[in-house]
């Protein structure tokens, strides 16, 4: 597989989602909150590039998510992870 043929935008939604899964310390007044890092570097560039997280680059462990990416955080995981519902017959 060639660098051209991989689909930055859906594995930044891909990172994006899977950050739910780690979300904590929901700042209410701002509407930020934190996830783990352990994930690509170049998604997470993209991601702050974007303004869904605060810069990545440091020690810590975790990232900041702006209330923004917050958002399509919840929203990319239930479209991307949860059980659609199944139509009744």
């Amino acid at each position: 597989m060639e660098e051209r043929d991989i689909d930055t935008d859906r594995i930044d939604e891909a990172v994006l989602a899977l950050m739910f899964l780690t979300l904590h310390d929901l700042d209410r007044m701002s509407g930020t909150c934190r996830a783990w890092k352990s994930f690509d570097w170049g998604a997470l560039g993209r991601l702050y590039e974007q303004g869904l997280i605060h810069n990545p680059v440091g020690k810590a462990k975790l990232v900041v998510l702006t209330s923004a990416g917050r958002e399509r955080c919840e929203q990319l995981f239930q479209g991307l992870f949860c059980a659609r519902s199944k139509p009744s017959v």
